[in-house]
């Protein structure tokens, strides 16, 4: 957003004041949003908390000794407290759905390409990471999408125009899906009880409103996905850093190039179990929203740490390996009061299945009159 600092909520680049508005931001204006802020986020959007030294915590609106989640943490935060209905967010490994099932929101990240990243970036990190909303309503997101979706010259890729506006195909009942439904983590981590539960109880929703729902799940190698991933996102974060500094160094990129082909080969087997079914539904996180300090590697050491962000965000990042849309959706509230998201993921370049979707689920369970012990209208 040009002349508003954009720090990235890391010392390094707290100066940083862009000089032009990016082609989202500028879409943004001509549909006539108004722009009420910048919000927090993990440093550089690599983690899924937001909890960075520089402005300190972003405090979950339904617990506030809780995260928000991240790395769109402040946009979830400042969402599910009634400050506006809809913040943006960028999702790398999750980071719109983590925030959104942290904060009781709908969260979807669209199909790679969907949304132009320029005109400084053509692709982001081999084309995982995707911009869009969190919001209160299926329809403005839709609505927001349809405002912001397309390319721009000199994009290597873009994924095809819908063939009508999302808000308009919203408004149609889905056909009768034939939905996967998977519980236990593919990577073999620990799942809350909380979460698989509140996946059953969507799965019994979805059953309910006429679809088919089957117990399935893809075949993955777990221990080489844990292993990759963890290189993987510690070489894209060193890259970016170096990048920032100016160094010479290229070794982290080219590490990172190949955990990022073995990654294309699992987005080729999602993609190819998702010929079978219409949707994948998983939980969204592997646990409720974690007490804030939960990731400190101070506190706990950096391999603790990203153990417990394996289990955290163990259903998250496949969508963004495989370029498909995938969306959380808040139907499930703990006993305590704790929101606890479900995952739809779709097939490439069918948002409009999924919008359908999460419109007739949100007539079914209404979500919008629900509100955090924080709120802006308290």
């Amino acid at each position: 957003m040009a002349g508003v600092p954009t720090t990235g909520a890391s010392e390094i680049t707290k100066d940083f004041v862009p000089d032009h508005d990016s082609e989202l931001m500028r879409r943004y204006r001509k549909s006539g949003l108004s722009t009420f802020g910048k919000t927090n986020l993990c440093e550089f959007g690599t983690l899924g908390t937001t909890e960075p030294k520089l402005f300190g915590a972003t405090r979950n609106p339904w617990d506030t000794s809780r995260s928000s989640g991240g790395s769109s943490g402040g946009a979830g935060a400042a969402v599910a407290a009634g400050i506006v209905p809809a913040a943006h967010g960028g999702d790398g490994a999750g980071s719109i759905r983590i925030p959104a099932s942290c904060c009781g929101l709908f969260g979807l990240k669209p199909s790679r390409g969907r949304i132009t990243l320029g005109p400084d970036l053509g692709d982001s990190t081999g084309g995982i990471v995707n911009e869009h909303v969190l919001s209160i309503t299926v329809r403005d997101s839709a609505a927001l999408l349809d405002a912001t979706r397309g390319a721009m010259a000199g994009d290597p890729y873009a994924a095809p125009a819908p063939e009508r506006g999302y808000a308009e195909t919203m408004q149609s009942k889905p056909r009768r899906l034939r939905i996967a439904v998977t519980t236990t983590s593919l990577l073999g981590t620990h799942v809350d009880p909380e979460c698989a539960k509140a996946t059953l109880d969507t799965a019994a929703l979805c059953e309910a409103l006429g679809h088919e729902v089957i117990e399935s799940s893809p075949q993955l190698d777990a221990e080489t996905y844990r292993t990759y991933y963890k290189r993987f996102w510690a070489m894209t974060a060193t890259r970016a850093i170096t990048a920032l500094a100016r160094s010479k160094n290229v070794a982290p990129e080219s590490l990172a190039l190949v955990d990022l082909n073995w990654f294309h080969g699992v987005g080729r087997t999602i993609a190819s179990f998702l010929g079978d079914f219409n949707v994948w539904l998983t939980p969204t996180l592997g646990s409720p929203p974690p007490l804030l300090g939960h990731f400190d590697a101070d506190i706990h050491g950096g391999e603790e740490v990203m153990e417990r962000f394996l289990q955290f965000l163990s259903f998250t990042t496949f969508a963004n390996m495989a370029g498909l849309p995938s969306m959380s959706v808040p139907l499930y509230w703990t006993s305590t009061g704790l929101p606890v998201g479900t995952q739809f993921t779709g097939r490439y370049n069918d948002e409009g299945t999924l919008f359908q979707l999460a419109a007739q689920l949100e007539e079914a369970r209404p979500w919008a009159g629900r509100r955090p012990p924080v709120h802006a209208a308290a």
